[in-house]
């Protein structure tokens, strides 16, 4: 029965129908099992080309597997090779492999040659390639002689290397007599066959040992070529002797070194071809000479040279382009380029190609009569020869077999027996190389069998696939099913893929895939089958993965790492930086769920990985650290492009430490003037490096230069050279210049000098000139040195000058300043401003006019009027004070003034004086003015005394400003029950002589509150408050007594305790929900509408009010309140202030001379009559009132 060639996989529909596979051919992993009969199997042999080591045994592998066990046998050029005849050739047991000992006796040389092995049992024979063994070769360098090479600067000159050929050939390299390898770069390079090459030569390049060596890796041995002796001198030191010696030798150089375009020194001409087989490197190589040194670039003609596998070496000097297929055939043009012109030359590249294989021929197990095919199918350039071998002999003179037809690359089989079991070779050659495949063709009758152990437990990750094994073999080949469960339910789900070697894929395994698996095999045979099993594990998760860090240096950083994994699998966590172990520091500390790394430092940059493995799977997470801090300061400083007033600073960028560096900023030190002190000159972008400077003249300069990114700035550099500009005349003058006069005869001409900085050049002095601005006086002027001042004496007082100060030094004169004005000094005015108005605006406030002085009677700087004012005597005569005189100054040319803060009801006399720089002038004519009345301040003191059961004595002390003639007094009063309510309201009018009143017929042990106030004609004052409390009748007080003592009574105030302190819990509770305090709105809502605060008709000044508090004075007394113990309350006087009005401790004005602001006070309120609480009455309290 003939095995059918099976889909590699197989997808099952959701239908009724049992998951089965019907196995059509045998595949390539489907391997005979070695207790059943089968042909030999070449597995291990030697490489076709065999390089061995000449010092050590020769061992030429060749193992092979069957059954029965395969014989070995040898040809060695063709020929039978006999073993047993050589005493130093042996065949290791049961192996086909060759041992040549060659290190007791003989040479590697003599056993060179061509092998071919052969494995032999009774169902065929397999052959090995044919290995072709060498010994490897490391001969020396030729002697000769090498004569001392001399040039000129700039020629070009190659040193030729020509090293001995070798097996494999050397790799090359130059080096000198220290073993240091030559530098190479652009302009000196080593070509592909080891010379070495100069586009041009400079006088560094003169030295006695540029040795070439040559590296023969497989006997691990270096020769050496002779040194070669090279020297570069200029073109004025050669002489026609040793250009005639250089002639005769084998080196060569161009012409003296001029600048020149370049050429070719390899390859030479335009035009060159390259040939290079399939799969390898193809190296194209082009150097060019010249000056400047060229440079090198590389194009394909009608083409783009492949991305990822093109690469450039040698300074762009050589093109490699890597697994070089046909397709990269064409032309490769090199460009050699300088400032002076360009060259090209061409490579035209032609890709070969040895034997490859399409499809190599594969093991055939057949059943007795079954068919089947064998194919051979190679491609190459040019095509390869397709051939066919039986048992190790060309099928043409192979024995006949009926059952077999050859069809060029292919072999069908048909109907076949066992005896048409046989080992068939494939070759495949053309002049590039061969292909050789063996493929057995094994006729066998075998039942089934499972080669998979049994009970095998596979664990899988959820949503992964899960792969169960199930490898078979049988002859015919054996039909495949799964089961699923102890019922042996077929698998009917589309979700199972059946693969080719029998095994069951379950593409996404979810955790309902969890059980047992049974596979079975069938054929005409027999039947096996074998159960596994499978389990579901949840995902390694990584639910807190390590962040982006940037960190400075020197500071710490954490990265997280929190992993969530299956219950029964125990997680290994691994931190990893770029991918590879943490530096073994004490630095970087491990904890449960992250990574610290403390004091980081630059190379603690980088990215880091943590990474959870379990024996199921692994997962990842990766995080950069970039480390940053300042840059590094720059370093080698130039100075270059040095002119007069101008210099080009360049500077080499220090490490920006991960962090671009925005700017530089250039500093400088004049060591001439400043030694020691760093001034700002400019700041650069972080992109440039150089900087052209503008300099000062005769200063000694030097520079430093610092870095500035995002983190801060570097330290500076070192200080560059110094540079001593040349001297000049000043390019500047003093600024600052000023004419004023300290005495009325002398002007004083003052200016700020120049630094030595800007004096450009020695001897710095000042021409200090002056003259009347208003006469035709010529110019005087005088020059001085060191000093900042001149006074010219002896001018008339307080005129116009025209002032000049212009630098000079030794050099020369500064430029022509421009004049500025300065005025002769100041005497005081003589004439008082005349006609002195006064308008009494209100009873705090008058207004004052006057006419203006003559300018020129003020002899200087005008600089305002100033008033002197004082109160002369109170118009009651009641409130005699000292005078003191106030002033107030108003700047500019006015004529009038504001006198606010007045006191009511008073005389008051003024003068005004005109006010220059050097003083005042005499005053005006004194002027009178009387303030009418106002309304009084409050009683200076309230207190009660005498308290009986129904009457209050009330005594007072009269207002300390009553502001006028007192008309009367007003007293008002209310009591206050026991829940804090007030009463209504009683109005008293008291006569004004009167400081002491009674109250009659007040209700016993009741608490009242006084309001009480002064007035004028022009209306009421502040008012004073006080509480007291009428005394309690003795009688009831005594029956309450007898009350209290009885227990019905007591049980009665009990409950009504309890009530009362349920009521306050409630009332608590609501107050703290916000509710408002009835007091307090009791009083708001009733205020004393006839005591309002006073205002100007015009609106400019605010109210006045008295310094007590409104919400004091509304208060009930309590323990402990502001009363005084002698029940007197007294008013503090309030004085107007001037100081925030006029000029310095007089105060201030605006312009026009009114005044801005207001007194400020606070005045009691009374409320009216109606439900107002207050504290309820106590003992204490009680007691209080009669201290």
């Amino acid at each position: 029965m003939q095995l059918k060639i099976m889909p590699k996989k197989k997808h099952f529909s959701a239908g009724r129908v049992p998951l089965i596979l019907f196995l059509c051919q045998m595949i390539s992993a489907l391997d005979v099992p070695l207790d059943l009969v089968q042909p030999p199997t070449i597995t291990q042999q030697s490489p076709k080309d065999y390089i061995i080591d000449p010092r050590e045994n020769i061992v030429i592998q060749c193992e092979a597997k069957g059954k029965p066990p395969p014989s070995f046998s040898w040809t060695r050029n063709g020929t039978h090779f006999d073993i047993d005849k050589d005493p130093l050739v042996t065949m290791k047991p049961g192996s086909g492999t060759l041992i040549i000992n060659i290190m007791s006796e003989g040479k590697a040389e003599t056993y060179e040659g061509v092998y071919q092995c052969t494995a032999r049992n009774e169902r065929g024979a397999a052959i090995s390639n044919n290995i072709v063994v060498r010994p490897s070769r490391s001969p020396l360098w030729t002697k000769e002689r090498l004569e001392p090479i001399t040039l000129h600067n700039g020629q070009s000159l190659v040193l030729p290397c020509r090293p001995p050929i070798g097996l494999p050939p050397a790799i090359i390299f130059w080096m000198d007599n220290s073993f240091q390898r030559l530098p190479q770069s652009e302009r000196v390079s080593q070509g592909l066959n080891g010379d070495l090459y100069f586009s041009n030569v400079l006088p560094e390049d003169t030295r006695e040992d540029y040795i070439c060596y040559a590296r023969f890796n497989h006997t691990q041995t270096i020769q050496q070529k002779q040194p070669i002796s090279l020297k570069v001198i200029s073109v004025d030191e050669l002489n026609d002797t040793i250009a005639a010696n250089l002639s005769d030798t084998e080196f060569y150089g161009a012409k003296p070194g001029k600048e020149r375009p370049p050429t070719f020194l390899t390859p030479q001409g335009t035009e060159s071809r390259k040939e290079e087989l399939r799969g390898n490197v193809l190296s194209l190589e082009c150097i060019a000479e010249g000056l400047p040194t060229p440079i090198i670039y590389w194009i394909k003609e009608d083409g783009t040279l492949p991305v990822n596998r093109t690469f450039y070496q040698n300074f762009k000097k050589t093109l490699q382009i890597t697994q070089v297929s046909e397709a990269d055939s064409g032309n490769y043009q090199c460009i050699a380029k300088n400032t002076l012109g360009a060259v090209h030359h061409t490579i035209s590249v032609t890709v070969k190609a040895a034997p490859y294989w399409i499809s190599a021929p594969q093991n055939l197990v057949l059943s007795p009569g079954e068919n089947g095919t064998l194919i051979c199918r190679a491609n190459g350039n040019p095509k390869p020869r397709i051939g066919w071998l039986t048992n190790g002999v060309p099928v043409e003179i192979a024995p006949d077999d009926p059952s077999r037809k050859i069809d060029g690359d292919t072999i069908i089989f048909s109907n076949v027996q066992e005896r048409s079991s046989a080992v068939y070779q494939c070759n495949a050659s053309n002049e590039y190389g061969y292909l050789l495949a063996n493929a057995f063709v094994n006729v066998l009758a075998e039942p089934p069998r499972i080669l998979t152990s049994a009970n095998i437990l596979y664990q899988v990750i959820a949503n992964r696939p899960a792969l169960l094994d199930c490898a078979f073999f049988g002859s015919p080949l054996p039909t495949i099913e799964w089961f699923k469960g102890t019922k042996g339910s077929a698998l009917h789900e589309d979700i199972y893929v059946l693969h080719d070697n029998g095994t069951l894929e379950i593409p996404v395994a979810q955790k309902d895939s969890t059980g047992t698996y049974t596979c079975v095999a069938r054929n005409k045979l027999g039947m096996a089958k074998n159960e596994v099993h499978l389990e579901i594990k949840d995902p390694t998760r990584i639910i807190k993965q390590p962040e982006y860090a940037v960190v400075q240096r020197g500071s710490k950083v954490s990265f997280e790492c929190k992993v969530k994994h299956d219950d029964t699998l125990i997680p290994t966590i691994m931190w990893l930086k770029d991918n590879g172990e943490l530096p073994n520091d004490e630095r970087f500390s491990i904890g449960k769920d992250h990574l610290v790394v403390t004091d980081v430092s630059d190379d603690d940059g980088g990215m880091y990985t943590c990474a959870a493995n379990t024996t199921l799977d692994s997962v990842s997470a990766s995080a950069v650290l970039r480390v940053v801090d300042v840059p590094n300061p720059p370093f080698d400083l130039e100075l270059t492009n040095q002119l007069d007033k101008g210099v080009q600073l360049t500077w080499t960028p220090g490490d920006d430490n991960n962090s671009p560096i925005t700017k530089f900023i250039i500093e400088y030190e004049d060591a001439m003037h400043e030694a020691g002190i760093w001034h700002h000159q400019a700041e650069v972008s972080g992109t440039q490096t150089t900087a052209q400077l503008t300099l000062s003249p005769y200063v000694n300069y030097s520079f430093r230069v610092m870095a500035e990114n995002s983190i801060g700035r570097s330290v500076p550099s070192e200080a560059s050279e110094q540079y001593l500009t040349k001297a000049a005349e000043p390019d500047q003058n003093p600024t600052a210049v000023e004419g004023l006069g300290t005495e009325p005869d002398n002007l004083v001409i003052t200016w700020k000098p120049l630094n030595g900085f800007e004096s450009n050049g020695p001897g710095l002095q000042y021409k200090v000139s002056w003259r009347q601005k208003d006469g035709d006086d010529e110019w005087t002027s005088v020059v001085v040195a060191n000093v900042s001042k001149y006074i010219v004496s002896g001018t008339p007082t307080f005129v116009p000058y025209l002032i000049k100060v212009q630098a000079l030094n030794d050099v020369g004169f500064a430029p022509e300043p421009a004049a500025v004005m300065g005025h002769s000094g100041e005497d005081l005015p003589m004439v008082a401003p005349g006609n002195v108005r006064v308008n009494v605006v209100n009873s705090t406030l008058a207004e004052v006019h006057w006419d203006p002085v003559p300018l020129k009677s003020v002899r200087g700087h005008l600089q305002g009027y100033r008033i002197y004012y004082w109160k002369a005597q109170s118009s009651s005569k009641r409130n005699r004070r000292h005078i003191e005189k106030k002033i107030l100054t108003f700047q500019g040319n006015k004529t009038h003034g504001m006198l606010p803060g007045l006191q009511p009801y008073s005389h008051y006399v003024l003068n005004v004086r005109v006010v220059n720089g050097k003083g005042e002038g005499p005053a005006s004519t004194d002027r009178g003015f009387h303030t009418p009345e106002g309304v009084p301040s409050a009683p200076s003191s309230l207190k009660i005394v005498n308290p009986t059961l129904d009457s209050l004595t009330l005594e007072w002390d009269p207002p300390s400003h009553p502001n006028g003639v007192l008309t009367e007094y007003t007293l008002r009063y209310q009591p206050i029950n026991s829940t804090h309510e007030l009463g209504p309201l009683v109005d008293l009018k008291i006569p004004a002589n009167k400081t002491r009143w009674t109250l009659n017929h007040l209700n016993f042990s009741t608490r009242y509150k006084f309001y009480f106030y002064a007035q004028t004609s022009v209306g009421s004052g502040s008012q004073i408050t006080e509480e007291a409390i009428t005394t309690v009748d003795e009688a009831m007080a005594s029956r309450q007594v007898d009350i209290a003592t009885q227990g019905w009574f007591i049980g009665l105030m009990c409950a009504v305790a309890l009530l009362i302190l349920i009521l306050l819990i409630v009332c608590f509770i609501r107050r703290n929900k916000g509710g408002k305090y009835p007091v307090k709105e009791k009083e708001d809502a009733h205020a004393d509408p006839e005591i309002q605060p006073m205002k100007e008709d015009d609106g400019t000044f605010g109210e006045y009010r008295s310094f007590e508090s409104d919400a004091e004075d509304h208060k009930p007394l309590k323990k402990g309140s502001r009363t005084p113990s002698d029940r007197t309350v007294k008013k503090e006087d309030s004085d107007d202030s001037l100081v925030d009005y006029g000029e310095g401790v007089n105060g201030q004005f605006n312009e026009d001379g009114s005044f801005i602001g207001q007194y400020s006070g606070k005045k009691e309120k009374e409320p009216a009559e109606g439900n107002e609480s207050s504290e309820a009455p106590s003992p204490v309290n009680a007691m209080n009132s009669f201290v």
